[in-house]
């Protein structure tokens, strides 16, 4: 099974707006690939949801107990300094790493940028459903 980590802000469009970062995060439900997350992520969706979209605090609890009930809660193992221009976005960098995973799906440009990391594919959602699913 492919082992991928979801940047928050596939999420975060998967939960708002649907579309293809839901069809993502519905292979994860479905158990066809293994979406790995952390706590500093499932924190960062969170403070996003309830920041900037102003959804009620009842609401982001219920959409963390979702997301933590079909990922693979994975605690990261190693600090990154990789991403100069935003180091917020290391955290998804980390998880990657600690998970094995394989890929990195996000809409950051800062991890776009990167291309790859460790071997870790990082590519755009649009890319991974039409190229990168394979098993």
């Amino acid at each position: 099974m492919k082992r991928v980590v979801a940047d928050s802000n596939i999420f975060i469009s998967a939960l708002l707006r649907g579309g293809k970062p839901l069809e993502l995060i519905e292979l994860g439900r479905a158990g066809q690939i293994e979406l790995a997350i952390t706590e500093e992520i499932l924190d960062e969706i969170a403070r996003v949801l309830s920041t900037k979209f102003r959804v009620s605090a009842e609401d982001v609890r219920d959409m963390r107990e979702e997301i933590s009930g079909f990922t693979k809660l994975i605690a990261a193992t190693e600090a990154l300094d990789v991403v100069k221009a935003d180091p917020t976005d290391n955290k998804v960098l980390e998880c990657a790493v600690a998970a094995g995973s394989e890929t990195v799906i996000t809409g950051d440009r800062h991890l776009l940028e990167l291309g790859t990391f460790r071997a870790i594919k990082i590519m755009t959602v649009n890319d991974f459903l039409a190229h990168g699913r394979g098993q």
